[in-house]
């Protein structure tokens, strides 16, 4: 699981950098393997949900299924590994198609999908199965509203004006100001969420004063560097000019794309190793709990199968985000991704679920808007599309299918397992 969460979904933090010609696909790979490593590993949270987004209670399964607490226990077991495989399958698929689909979608449908044929359909909280739904709408819509409006900006005050030289000179440390404060406050609220809790200089207004304080800092440091850069570019030619004012976004596109793999890191790794702590603890202490202590060799497991599915098989995904959606620059890249930023950490803050992948993707999409419908390619948009609907049936089905199996060949074994840890 953690291994295609690295190809599918890891490669979209770094599609922008990609498709932009910042950076090589291998330079992506180690840049985003090392901030994806680091978020998961440092970071990730070490206690996480049995059951991913609360889709599935473990005591609907021990009530639905009228079973004692030791065939719960078994057939959870096998429910969760059952759902790990069917969304890794899944993802598998998607990855090889080169579409970019969302793992926290893959693995909530696969958790839907054990626990009906488990305990019946009331055992699902549809509640919140409906806002994952909306979340299909809402994050492409908002992503891409934002990046429209920033793209339009940047395109206005320096692109497109007389001289963008000379406009760069004093729109882009504004431009540095915006990204850094975002980052920071991503990093902090999204990223670093699992060890600031109780840091109180770390949190709530604290963390945006500290925010201001970095753009501050940083802006001023960009506009000398930007300012020796283009200080003598300014009586060019129009197309030279933006030659030199896109290389100065350059930097930025490619920090934004790493504060996304950290921030990823750091959060949905858990949507590989929460199903693998909850079989763990079940298999050694023979309980179910609503939370599980997540053992450091786990968040190891999901962070090393995260780079090595980036490293592997990232760049087929990398490729059709990045490069056949539309054409990217890194002006436009330095959009998307902190249009993807901010419509993420602000459904973050207000508890909206969303998914990374949809709102990169809808962000992308709407920097080729942007520049007219001609400039977005229609086909590959419409398969992505497709792709993001039968997530969450398809991963169900397969989860259903392996639930059933597991079921017939494992109970008793699992049954075994468990009387004997309860027991020890």
């Amino acid at each position: 699981m953690a291994w295609n969460i690295g190809a599918n979904d890891v490669a979209n933090s770094m599609a922008a950098s990609v498709g932009s010609k910042v950076i090589s696909i291998k330079g992506a790979i180690i840049a985003a393997g090392l901030c994806e490593f680091a978020g998961a590993v440092l970071v990730g949270s070490h206690v996480t949900d049995t059951v991913r987004k609360g889709i599935v209670s473990p005591e609907a399964l021990v009530c639905g299924t009228g079973a004692g607490e030791v065939n719960a226990a078994a057939l959870l077991a096998i429910g969760m590994t059952s759902a790990l495989l069917a969304a890794a399958i899944w993802l598998n698929i998607a990855t090889w198609m080169g579409m970019p689909v969302s793992t926290t979608h893959s693995i909530v449908g696969a958790v839907a999908g054990f626990g009906i044929v488990a305990a019946g359909f009331s055992c699902v909280n549809w509640g919140k199965m409906g806002q994952i739904v909306a979340s299909w709408f809402i994050s492409p819509v908002a992503g891409g509203i934002l990046a429209f409006i920033l793209f339009k900006l940047i395109n206005k005050c320096i692109l497109g004006r007389e001289r963008p030289a000379r406009a760069a000179l004093k729109g882009a440390p504004l431009i540095v100001f915006i990204v850094t404060v975002v980052v920071a406050l991503a990093t902090l609220y999204k990223g670093l969420k699992h060890i600031i809790q109780g840091i109180e200089w770390l949190t709530g207004s604290w963390a945006v004063v500290i925010a201001i304080g970095l753009g501050v800092m940083c802006a001023g440091f960009s506009a000398v560097f930007i300012r020796r850069a283009l200080a003598d570019k300014t009586r060019l030619s129009i197309p030279e000019q933006l030659e030199h004012v896109e290389r100065i976004f350059a930097p930025i596109v490619i920090a934004t794309s790493c504060s996304v793999a950290f921030a990823h890191g750091a959060n949905d790794v858990a949507n590989a190793i929460g199903p693998l702590a909850a079989v763990v603890h079940i298999l050694t202490c023979g309980t179910i709990v609503m939370k599980v202590a997540v053992p450091f060799w786990v968040l190891a497991l999901g962070g090393i199968g995260i780079v090595l599915g980036l490293a592997t098989f990232g760049y087929r995904v990398m490729a059709t985000v990045g490069e056949k959606i539309t054409q990217l620059t890194p002006s436009r890249g330095v959009a998307a991704n902190i249009a993807a930023a901010i419509t993420v950490l602000a459904c973050t803050r207000l508890k909206l679920p969303v998914s990374t992948t949809h709102t990169l993707v809808g962000a992308i999409l709407g920097i080729g808007i942007a520049r007219g419908l001609g400039a977005v390619n229609k086909d590959v948009t419409k398969s992505i599309f497709s792709s993001w609907f039968i997530t969450v049936p398809a991963a169900a089905l397969i989860a259903v299918i392996l639930f059933l199996l597991g079921k017939v060949f494992l109970l008793s074994t699992f049954i075994e397992i468990i009387q004997s840890a309860a027991a020890g």
